[in-house]
This record gives structure tokens, C-alpha cells and sequence, in this order.
């Protein structure tokens, strides 16, 4: 292990959440051994990267010795019995605070569970701390004025991304095989591609996020979802948090169903990419780990078009931000100066912006976003999917809210650098990053799987 990394997992802490339940099955050892070694590895994790919020340890332990008793009893309480799973801070659990990474909220203790904290205890889950977020998921990283900078596993100086970036370290670095994480604008799927693990938002409406989840910030772009390191255990997670509740009044009232992550061949799939959306800045080392990518999946049998849904380039000015800003400052609406003071300068300044919208402007931005919509439709007559890059860039300098140019060109510092992550969130698709490689410097880079509604 070099010194400026913190890929410092091994042993039951860095088993597949499939391992785990097959060595419990097996009587090779048991969530307390697991749990243990959870806990010592998310204590090393964060000594190093700043993950860690709230440590639930004691309670860890104390389902580790339930989980144990029922595998002992040949009768486990859910699929996930005895797994350790990571939540993100923006997520309720009753009676342990949910700070979101704001001043304004650091006593807060929800009284009540989210939707998908009821499901990780139904399927027997050990939920082991509260993961670091920005403040209310404002940003594509997890640094935030209450629990300071989240740092990359895979290099120290470099961000983990966000705003779930504390699950994806603690993920990537071994630290248990499963988070819960959110995304409104690439929350999810930045901070995998970052640290090179396996991220998933589904369906928007697909897995409930009342109560609790700060609505309504970012409300009409958030999710919740899993990261993981494998694929099958990402899925596996996802099947457990699915699900319809009344309490979201955007939740899709759909059956349980399974999500398979059996690898197949690709033959008869018709596969749209593009690297830049027909206009976007790009890393060149990204655009390289892409075509590799594209060669990879042709000898798997998928027939591969160049295609995109046709994007007007000023969406994040005429669409994303007169939506995501406007719902960001009205949920700090009832927030004195003296409180906002206590914030981020940036997030003070997206405040502001979002102020600075008239209902006219924020429902032009509806309007646009139909019409967005409809482009991914009609892309989708055409194809099974569509594959961009993750994000444009690999992971930047801790610390910092972004970069403002990519390969000479120009970008907003604040969301231009993740151009393939929050278009998907205004048309409310699933979208996955895959990690496909690394760049020159060895930081990860991932690959974006968009699929149709459901």
C-alpha cells in the first residue's frame, strides 16, 4: 500500500456482500466477525479520507449479534441478513442525527425511518455509520463546513466526489460492500466514478425517498440508491430499497421485482454512444477509456451507433439551474442570514441564484425539460441504451467546488465538468456508472449506462 492512497481494506471487510452471506451459510464466520471488521476498517478509512459523520457502531454490533443468532437458527430475517450496509447522511434513521452538512441542521435527530432504512432492517442489514455529504447535496463532492473535506482512497489530494462521497470511499476502500447513497445531479454516480465502484440511480419514483430526504431540495431531481463494488451485489441491494410508499408522492406504484446481474452475451442490442453529447468538454483520458470501452462491448456481441438524444448546449443555464437552484433556495427559505452565513460560500451563491428566478423562469424550465424528455424518448425508439462517459474529467483536487476547463475549454466550475450526470436526473431515467479504467495519474474513470424508464 502506497502512502498517499487508503485502499486499506482486506479480509471480511473487503468480501462481496454474496461472500459474506455464503461464508454465514457456510459457518465460515459470522456478522459479528464481519461487522468487526467493518468497523475497524471504516475507523482506518476515515482517519484518512473523512467518510464518517456519525459512527452507529454499538448498534452495528448489537444487529451483528441478531444476525448471528438467526443464521445460528437456520432461519434468516432477509436477504441481506447480517450484511453491513453505509448510510449517507441526507437519509433519515430514526434518533441518529441527519445533518445534511449544514449548520443550520447539526442537532437535528429525525423521530422517524426513511422508506429505505425500513427496508435495510426488514432484509436484516446491519447499518454501520452516517456517511459525509455537502450541504443538502448541493455539490459533486462531499466536503461541507460541518465535517470539513472527504478525500479520495485512491489518491489523498484528490476529491472522493459527491455528494455521496463518503459512501463511494468507504466503498472503494473496503470498508463493507454496500451504501446508501443520493442523487440529484450525479450524486450517485460521480462519486463511483471517482472512486471506481459500481453506482446506480434507478427510475425516478422507483425507490421511495419519504420520509425525510430534505425536500424539497432538489426535490423534482432527487433519488436514492445503492453503490457497491459489484455489480450483483449493487442489484441485490437495489431489489431490497424498490419499492411503492404513499408518504412519496412521487413513488411509482410497481410490484417487487427481481434485478438479475448475471453477465450474458449483448447480441441483438442495439447500443447508442456518444463521448460528448455533441458538445461537451472532455478529458482526453476519458474520451480514451471510452472508445476502449466501445471495443469491449462490440466483441460482446452488442451493435454499437453513434447516437444522442440532440441536447440544446444551455441546458444547465435554461433548465437544470432554474430548477435545481429554485428548489434548493426554497428549502432554506425559512433560514435567518445569521444561519445561511454559517454556509458554504458556494452554496450561499446558489441560493442566491435560485432567489433570483421568477415562477416564470422556473416554469419555462418545466416546459424545456418536457421537450428534453421527449428527445430521450425518441432516442429510445431508436436504441435499447444509451453509454456516455460518467463524468468529463477524473477526480480534481480536494477541496475545491470543481475545474473551470477541460482540454482548453471552458466549463461552469460548479456543475459544466459533470455534463452526462444531471441531464438523465431532469428526464428522471436510470443511469448507472460501470468503471471501465484509469487514467495516467491512476484515478478511476467510469462509463455511463442509460436505459428507458423501468
Amino acid at each position: 500500500m502506497q502512502d498517499h492512497n487508503a485502499l486499506a481494506g482486506s479480509g471480511l471487510a473487503r468480501l462481496s456482500a454474496k461472500e459474506m452471506l455464503d461464508g454465514y451459510r457456510a459457518g465460515l464466520f459470522t456478522p459479528v466477525d464481519v461487522v468487526e471488521a467493518v468497523v475497524d476498517a471504516l475507523e482506518d478509512v476515515d482517519r484518512r479520507c473523512n467518510i464518517v459523520v456519525t459512527p452507529m457502531y454499538a448498534e452495528a454490533r448489537k444487529a451483528a449479534e441478531a444476525a448471528a443468532a438467526a443464521w445460528r437458527s437456520g432461519e434468516p430475517t432477509g436477504p441481506l441478513c447480517g450484511v453491513p450496509v453505509s448510510v449517507k447522511d441526507l437519509i433519515f434513521v430514526a434518533g441518529v442525527p441527519a445533518c445534511a452538512g449544514s449548520p443550520a441542521m447539526k442537532e437535528h435527530v429525525p423521530g422517524a425511518d426513511a422508506a429505505v432504512v425500513t427496508a435495510l432492517q426488514r432484509a436484516g442489514a446491519v447499518m454501520t455509520c452516517k456517511t459525509t455529504t455537502c450541504e443538502a447535496g448541493y455539490k459533486l463532492t462531499a466536503d461541507s463546513p460541518l465535517s470539513g473535506i472527504t478525500r479520495n482512497p485512491w489518491h489523498l489530494g484528490r476529491t472522493s466526489g459527491g455528494s455521496s462521497g463518503g459512501a463511494a470511499a468507504g466503498v472503494a476502500a473496503g470498508a463493507g460492500p454496500l451504501a446508501l447513497g443520493t442523487d440529484a445531479v450525479g450524486s450517485i454516480r460521480v462519486p463511483a466514478s471517482f472512486c471506481g465502484v459500481f453506482g446506480i440511480k434507478a427510475t425516478f419514483g422507483l425507490v421511495p425517498r419519504a420520509p425525510g430526504f430534505f425536500p424539497p431540495s432538489w426535490g423534482s431531481l432527487a433519488h436514492t440508491g445503492p453503490i457497491g463494488r459489484t455489480v450483483a451485489d449493487t442489484a441485490m441491494l437495489l431489489e431490497v430499497l424498490a419499492g411503492h410508499d404513499r408518504r412519496d408522492a412521487v413513488s411509482l406504484p410497481q410490484p417487487q421485482r427481481a434485478f438479475p446481474a448475471e453477465p450474458g452475451p449483448l447480441e441483438g442490442l442495439t447500443i447508442a454512444y456518444t463521448e460528448d453529447l455533441g458538445y461537451a468538454a472532455v478529458a482526453p483520458a476519458v474520451r480514451e477509456a471510452f472508445r476502449r470501452t466501445l471495443g469491449v462491448l462490440e466483441g460482446l456481441g452488442a451493435r454499437l451507433v453513434p447516437d444522442h438524444p440532440g441536447l440544446d448546449p444551455d441546458i444547465l443555464d435554461s433548465i437544470l439551474k432554474p430548477i435545481g437552484y429554485t428548489e434548493q433556495a426554497s428549502a432554506v427559505s425559512d433560514r435567518s442570514e445569521d444561519l445561511l452565513a454559517r454556509s458554504e460560500a458556494d452554496f450561499n451563491a446558489v441560493v442566491r441564484q435560485g432567489r433570483s428566478y421568477s415562477g416564470t423562469d422556473y416554469m419555462n424550465a418545466t416546459h424545456r425539460r418536457a421537450i428534453l424528455r421527449g428527445r430521450f424518448l425518441s432516442l429510445f425508439e431508436r436504441v435499447d441504451a444509451l453509454l456516455t462517459p460518467s463524468v468529463a474529467v477524473t477526480a480534481f483536487a480536494a477541496g475545491t467546488l470543481g475545474v473551470d476547463e477541460i482540454d482548453g475549454q471552458a466549463v461552469d466550475r460548479h456543475l459544466g465538468w459533470s455534463p452526462f450526470s444531471w441531464p438523465i436526473n431532469l428526464a428522471g431515467l436510470p443511469a448507472a456508472s460501470v468503471p471501465v479504467g484509469f487514467d495516467p495519474d491512476g484515478l478511476p474513470i467510469g462509463l455511463q449506462v442509460v436505459a428507458p424508464w423501468l
